[in-house]
């Protein structure tokens, strides 16, 4: 079951979360329809090259899950598959907090959508897939809009500029990296793995991300952003708590 957009659901689910801007946006999404959210997923991978899950970083979604209060199950890939290290971590998920559904940040990547679909029809999970295959230019600036506070951690194409890395992206650098792929053909919300994401604030986090680090670079297009310390740290009184309701439904209702 996917594009769950218009009803409200008291039911339980866990989010597929990787820590970067879509799995947290589809965990904002979840909440905001009554959604009973009782834990995240991550999975760590084997591989630094992997098409299933998000690499960089994702140990920080251990932090992430205590500014946001969630538990989190937390899979670290030995040698099986990608579908098998999934269905690993959702069996996890359904056997100690009871899901009955699964919330995935997906936008645009069949890839990655069939084989969660696989692996949630297995366990006879409903999916739910509230970014699929929405406006990438409304969602990115729907997103700093919103109040999520995030910065890019890798840059694999060429055209993105690697000041950005480290950078909490305002809607300036929104319009420049929109503009930007424009003239060189990248996916503007970095579907195609053209850069990844880490999200230090959000509505429903309790305690801010803060990170440390420097730029890298890897290749003739490719740069890193090498964090050298990560904590959490409470919100100043100007950045208080958000509500998450006083977001309204968003654009994706």
């Amino acid at each position: 079951m996917q594009g769950f957009y218009g009803k409200r659901s008291s039911e339980e689910v866990c989010v597929l979360y990787s820590g970067g801007k879509d799995s947290t946006y589809a965990l904002h999404w979840a909440v905001l329809k009554m959604f009973n959210v009782s834990c995240l997923v991550s999975i760590k991978p084997r591989s630094q090259e992997s098409m299933m899950f998000h690499v960089p970083y994702v140990e920080l979604t251990r932090l992430q899950a205590q500014a946001l209060e969630i538990p989190l199950v937390y899979y670290e890939q030995g040698y099986e598959s990608d579908e098998e290290a999934l269905r690993k971590a959702l069996e996890i998920a359904l056997r100690e907090y009871g899901c009955s559904g699964v919330v995935t940040g997906a936008l645009r990547s069949d890839y990655q959508r069939m084989r969660v679909a696989e692996s949630a029809h297995m366990y006879g999970l409903n999916l739910y897939n509230p970014l699929w295959w929405r406006s990438q230019e409304r969602y990115m600036f729907r997103l700093v809009d919103m109040g999520f506070r995030f910065i890019i951690t890798s840059i694999t194409v060429k055209g993105l500029d690697p000041q950005l890395l480290g950078k909490e992206l305002s809607r300036e650098d929104i319009t420049s990296i929109i503009n930007s792929s424009k003239i060189h053909g990248f996916n503007p919300a970095f579907e195609g793995g053209e850069a990844e994401t880490l999200v230090l604030d959000a509505p429903l986090f309790k305690k801010r991300l803060r990170v440390r680090g420097e730029a890298l670079r890897t290749g003739e297009y490719s740069w890193y952003f090498r964090i050298s310390d990560a904590r959490l740290e409470e919100k100043s009184h100007e950045e208080g708590i958000s509500d998450v309701t006083k977001m309204g439904n968003s654009i994706y209702e």
